[in-house]
């Protein structure tokens, strides 16, 4: 069952770089922080590559092998299937919010309100993968099925044809302000 703990860090990484975002707004509502707009960029790209094509397709796969096994859980196995869907969606209205601030700081206001709509979403989504339907898998699924979904997560962890995500994390924290991260200087100087 690595699987379920692979879900897990990576619901705690998703987890950390939402409430970075959310903090880093803060500061720069209240005047205590420039807004470093290359680093908003690299968080919002990081949620799209990482969260939507690289985190989702392995949670399809558990779930499509975990509605095999039970009917259990369908309602939230359909509500997380349309949510996965409109991920790219979620995606694109961030991104536009984001590139509004970007090009006007003062739609600052957009761009958090936009943000605290996608961080609320992903936080209640989170909550009824952890919740509900990884609970329901480890009890459900066979020896076989953990074998198969474990299988397809090692593939997609192999895959080294995308973007090392683990690398941009490391970006991310060491260029976020204290005390989320190391503050060590603007993303953009990391290029």
């Amino acid at each position: 069952m690595n699987a379920l703990r692979i879900l897990s860090d990576e619901h705690q990484a998703l987890a950390g770089v939402l409430h970075a975002i959310r903090f880093m707004l803060k500061k720069v509502a209240a005047g205590t922080l420039e807004p470093d707009r290359a680093l908003f960029q690299a968080m919002v790209h990081y949620l799209d590559a990482y969260a939507e094509q690289r985190h989702h397709p392995k949670e399809d796969r558990l779930f499509a092998v975990l509605k095999t096994r039970t009917d259990d859980g369908a309602a939230a196995l359909a509500t997380l299937a349309a949510e996965h869907a409109a991920g790219p969606e979620r995606i694109a209205t961030l991104r536009r919010a984001l590139a509004d601030f970007t090009a006007d700081p003062r739609t600052l206001g957009a761009f958090t309100a936009a943000f605290e709509r996608y961080a609320d979403f992903y936080r209640t989504h989170m909550m009824l993968e952890e919740d509900t339907v990884l609970p329901l898998a480890h009890h459900a699924l066979t020896p076989a099925d953990w074998a198969e979904v474990d299988a397809f997560f090692a593939e997609a962890a192999a895959d080294k044809g995308g973007e090392d995500f683990t690398a941009l994390f490391d970006r991310l924290v060491e260029c976020a302000p204290e005390p989320i991260g190391l503050g060590a200087r603007p993303y953009a100087a990391t290029r």
